[in-house]
């Protein structure tokens, strides 16, 4: 007897054996056993979802010698010959082969008479967006005035290309990709029935690679069987997709994280010398960034995830903001890898960019210094009495000009509720009578009393509290720029590159 492959041996045959469908199985359910039959339906998804297997399975409940039912015997003459694939009134149609217009009314013409022996004449039209417009025009006709013996059923991988007046008159639903959990328990399922045995961490290779497909997992399933001689090994599996081991990128995040440039790229060396696809390893890295920024968002997504405590616990120890800039430079990686001189060399460029780069408000971590930093600059001093200026500012209800006043204006001198304020002649427009009667007006609200205010226009001396904010930032931002060229990785890049560090770029922790 000739080996039958297990996408064929175990294709759902009813309902019940039909995996990670269950939306599409009750409405149908519904319908049948309420007897509200649709003349057309539309199944849309992605390949190896279940889109055919569907349409077969329906086909079984319409025709079921037991009557209309959600649950066909299986067998029955119509059962037993619709599984077999040689029920005279089921037609499959493959609208790839078969898209002009003329093979379409030639379908059509025939659907006119009734069924050989069957309840109902049953049309199974497969990507069927492939068809020309004039065939859908043809088609339309029968679809708006359906005979009661016929119902369509039609499939898709694109049903944006449908024109809309055949998708108003389909009951349309849409299959799913296939959860990698429902396809390592089905799988688990199939080898146990075949007396077959594997390591657990297999099927979870197979599962990822295959994308949501089932048909496309149990293909591969087959191919690693004959791959490890019978036997499932994880370390064969991913041999044989070339898959990419997941401790290689837990092991890069970490290094990444923690800036460290050698670890990350000796581990992309290594996995060069096992020849590694590198294409492959971004597309992974990308998808363990996510599953790393919904540990830390929305742990509950990962219940059933194999990695869900090593996950954790790396969330733990890299911001969100770096989790994102990550995912992010792995993506456009992708786009540039077919640009790079070689593929090690864009993935190692990609790591040195998720190392050069960090977001705003995650500080930089540096490395030991060989010599003690140079002191930064330190503000301007206030003069003498007028410290208590700034404070006050700060207090005061203050918007637009007005605030701009009294942020640029020093305090000359103060006798109780008299202020006398002086602004620089670059700023003297602000000494208008509009915007001195309402710094006034906040300074009466806060003191709950009359006050006199006296602006005039000279010299400062750079003690206003625009000037004594602006010294603060300077001295940030000499510091930073001092911590990041001491940096020993900025050093590196500097002398690699012939590069310069460009003061006016950085930013300090937290701003």
């Amino acid at each position: 007897m000739s080996y039958q492959v297990l996408a064929r041996k175990w294709r759902p045959r009813d309902f019940e054996s039909l995996v990670g469908q269950e939306h599409v199985v009750r409405a149908l359910r519904h319908a049948l056993e309420q007897k509200r039959l649709h003349h057309a339906y539309l199944f849309t998804g992605t390949r190896g979802v279940g889109k055919t297997t569907l349409a077969r399975i329906l086909a079984k409940c319409l025709n079921c010698e037991t009557g209309v039912t959600p649950r066909p015997c299986g067998k029955c003459s119509a059962c037993v010959e619709i599984d077999a694939g040689r029920f005279v009134d089921l037609l499959e149609v493959d609208a790839a082969t078969n898209t002009k217009v003329d093979e379409m009314r030639q379908l059509l013409e025939t659907a006119q008479y009734a069924p050989t022996k069957a309840r109902y004449k049953v049309y199974v039209i497969d990507e069927v967006h492939m068809l020309s417009t004039s065939a859908f025009n043809a088609m339309l006709k029968t679809l708006e005035e359906p005979p009661e013996h016929l119902k369509f059923i039609l499939a898709t991988t694109d049903p944006q290309k449908i024109p809309v007046t055949v998708l108003s008159r389909c009951l349309q639903f849409n299959l799913k990709q296939m959860p990698a959990p429902a396809i390592v328990q089905h799988l688990d399922n199939v080898l146990g029935k075949e007396s077959i045995a594997f390591e657990p961490e297999a099927l979870g290779l197979i599962a990822r690679a295959a994308n949501g497909s089932m048909r496309d997992a149990l293909s591969l399933l087959d191919q690693a069987i004959a791959h490890g001689a019978g036997q499932l090994k994880a370390r064969d599996v991913a041999d044989m997709l070339g898959a990419i081991d997941q401790t290689y990128l837990f092991a890069l995040i970490e290094a990444v994280a923690a800036g460290k440039a050698a670890e990350a790229v000796k581990i992309a060396d290594d996995m060069q010398a096992r020849s590694l696809s590198f294409d492959a390893a971004l597309a992974e890295l990308a998808a363990l960034l996510l599953k790393l920024a919904l540990a830390q968002t929305v742990p509950g997504a990962l219940q059933d995830d194999p990695e869900r405590t090593r996950l954790t616990e790396l969330g733990a120890r890299v911001d969100p903001e770096s989790v994102q800039l990550y995912y992010q430079i792995a993506l456009q990686a992708r786009e540039d890898l077919p640009l790079a001189p070689d593929e090690h060399g864009g993935f190692v460029m990609t790591l040195l960019r998720m190392l050069a780069f960090r977001p705003d408000g995650v500080a930089v971590k540096s490395a030991p210094r060989t010599a003690p930093a140079a002191a930064a600059p330190k503000p301007p001093p206030a003069a003498k009495g007028a410290a208590a200026w700034p404070e006050l500012v700060q207090q005061l209800s203050l918007t637009g000009a007005a605030r701009e006043l009294a942020r640029n204006s020093e305090l000359a001198r103060r006798d109780g509720a008299t202020f006398e304020l002086t602004v620089p002649k670059g700023k003297a427009y602000l000494a208008e009578r509009i915007y001195t009667d309402k710094l006034k007006a906040a300074l009466e609200q806060h003191l709950g009393s009359p006050a006199v205010l006296k602006v005039a226009v000279g010299e400062t001396s750079g003690v206003s509290p625009a000037a004594l904010e602006a010294g603060e930032r300077e001295a940030r931002r000499a510091a930073a720029a001092q911590s990041v060229q001491s940096d020993g990785f900025v050093k590196d890049l500097v002398n690699l590159f012939d590069a310069k560090v460009v003061d006016s770029t950085i930013k300090q922790e937290g701003k």
